[in-house]
């Protein structure tokens, strides 16, 4: 009676959620196909069925694992393990717990809940629904806890953000006396990662050399772990060890880090060492940005263009970046026509590079042609904020406050606090103070609250007019948002030498002193050419 009503629900379940979708979600399967597989194996034999709904669970064809293991209740009188499996590993990529839970409770029903192998796979579909408690309690009813199940519950806490229960996890099962595999290490250095942990991590390294792990797998964990915390020499130490051809993925990810803690010289020796590709020259390039070296972003720019990648938008935009920075800024145009699917970034980037040059009206051409319907592009906030930031670098006071006043109605963007922001400094540098203190009302009324940057702005304002008492308001609101901002109070401090109040610039730098806030040290890039030898 039961097994009658719970292939009803499920065949229910199949039609709920999979009738709707259509073909579209059929691209590899349709129920004439799937009947057509049940006809075509003979006797309808659980084995061929449990291969295929595997297949069909490896290959990504989730919908159609579901779709065929409902027509499969609805025929076979039994099922196993072996069923299970797979089909609760598709439960856990589809949307919503409620297939999960039927087959769950099929299992229960039938008795296949009890082998460590579909235990295992409920302890990995419910720490995927975010069922941490779930997770938990199949794994407890684990009767024979092999290592696959202890790296599943290892994971389910570090899919959970609980990196420091984890490592709990791993000393529980070391008590436990269950040998680890080269996933829980893995699976290790990711929580030691995710907090930091340099010296537990340094253990699991230590760990794996003496243990003779293979470093195939090891390796890019290990110089992910080193890296995503800062510890670059020694990620490279591990990296220059590898004897094996790098591949792609490990090669680019550690650039990246290697950019992020700004080593350049790093991942500039890793470039030289492989095949190039976009990813690899595309973050590069942002080491050349930071760095301002022109002579090695050429170099990239020839090696791209020379392998193809030129049609890559993103890598065009950083090289547009690139180029600006660098002060080439007829090089940064050329090459943004150049550029055939221009996106919003494209667009930006070359708006960016004109207000930060001072051609403020070049930048105002740009953003008038972008706004046109041909270029099917439209600007979004960033765009605003770069092209408001261009007129207030080329003293465009009346151009910057008519695009403040119109942008809302031309392109339906709303000014966020980070515009009000830019404009009252446009509008304080003008002098006119009045409006500053009219716009930061309107801000108030349009219900934005005020952050540090616009407390910045204002009392940038009141230094440059010698506005005293609006700008000590400012500053202790400034204050009060950042109190160990050290900038916030060299600002103060500019201010408050400007009006000749030495006292309080004295009793503000002992402030400092006293409580050890140092402010870092600007700095200049000099790009020394490479000489080519002549003969």
């Amino acid at each position: 009676m039961w097994y009658s009503l719970l292939a009803k629900a499920l065949m229910f379940a199949c039609h709920r959620y999979i009738r709707p979708l259509n073909a579209r979600a059929f691209s590899d399967i349709s129920y004439a196909h799937i009947n057509h597989l049940l006809d075509a194996f003979p006797h309808r034999e659980l084995y061929s069925l449990n291969c295929q709904l595997a297949s069909f669970s490896r290959n990504g064809n989730f919908l159609a694992t579901w779709a065929l293991f409902c027509h499969m209740h609805s025929v076979c009188p039994k099922f196993d393990a072996y069923t299970f499996t797979p089909i609760l590993g598709a439960c856990s990529a589809l949307p919503g717990p409620e297939r999960g839970r039927q087959v769950h409770a099929l299992m229960l029903k039938t008795g296949t809940d009890l082998g460590t192998v579909t235990k295992t796979a409920l302890i990995d579909m419910y720490s995927k629904y975010g069922y941490l408690g779930d997770s938990v309690k199949a794994f407890q009813e684990v009767k024979f806890q092999d290592v696959v199940s202890w790296n599943s519950l290892f994971s389910s806490f570090l899919r959970h953000g609980l990196a420091k229960e984890a490592l709990g996890v791993f000393s529980k099962m070391r008590r436990e006396v269950v040998e680890f595999s080269e996933f829980t290490l893995c699976s290790l250095l990711k929580a030691c990662a995710s907090i930091a942990a340099f010296q537990p991590g340094k253990q699991v390294h230590a760990l794996v050399v003496v243990t003779g792990r293979d470093l195939v797998v090891l390796g890019t964990a290990l110089i992910d772990f080193y890296s995503s915390i800062g510890h670059i020499s020694e990620a490279m130490k591990v990296f220059s060890t590898l004897s094996w051809t790098k591949d792609d993925v490990m090669c680019n990810s550690f650039i990246t880090r290697c950019v992020q803690n700004r080593r350049y010289k790093e991942a500039f020796s890793i470039i030289s060492v492989m095949k190039p590709n976009v990813v690899a020259l595309t973050s590069a390039l942002s080491a050349c940005c930071e760095n301002s070296d022109l002579w090695i972003g050429m170099q990239i720019h020839c090696v791209a263009t020379r392998f193809g990648f030129t049609s890559d938008t993103q890598l065009c935009n950083k090289l547009i970046d690139m180029y600006a920075k660098c002060g080439k800024i007829l090089n940064a145009r050329s090459l943004f026509n150049g550029i055939f699917h221009k996106d919003v970034v494209s667009w930006t980037s070359m708006i960016d590079a004109y207000g930060r040059h001072g051609h403020g009206h070049e930048a105002l051409e740009l953003f008038s042609k972008m706004e046109q319907e041909g270029n099917k592009v439209s600007p979004n906030s960033v765009t605003f904020l770069a092209v408001l930031s261009a007129c207030g670098h080329s003293g465009l006071v009346e151009e910057g406050r008519e695009l403040f006043n119109l942008v809302e109605k031309k392109c339906g963007l709303v000014p966020g606090v980070e515009h009000y922001s830019c404009l009252i400094d446009i509008l304080g540098r003008a002098g006119r103070m009045e409006d500053v203190w009219c716009l930061f009302g309107d801000m108030e009324k349009n219900g934005i609250r005020p952050t540090a940057a616009v407390w910045a702005a204002l009392m940038n304002a009141c230094r440059i007019n010698l506005d005293v008492a609006r700008g000590e308001l400012a500053a202790k609101k400034l204050l009060e948002l950042e109190p160990n901002n050290p900038g916030n109070y060299i600002m103060l401090s500019n201010f408050y030498a400007s009006l000749g109040m030495w006292d309080f610039v004295d009793s503000l730098r002992g402030h400092m002193k006293e409580s050890r806030l140092i402010k870092e040290a600007g700095n200049s890039w000099v790009t020394v050419p490479h000489l080519v030898p002549t003969s």
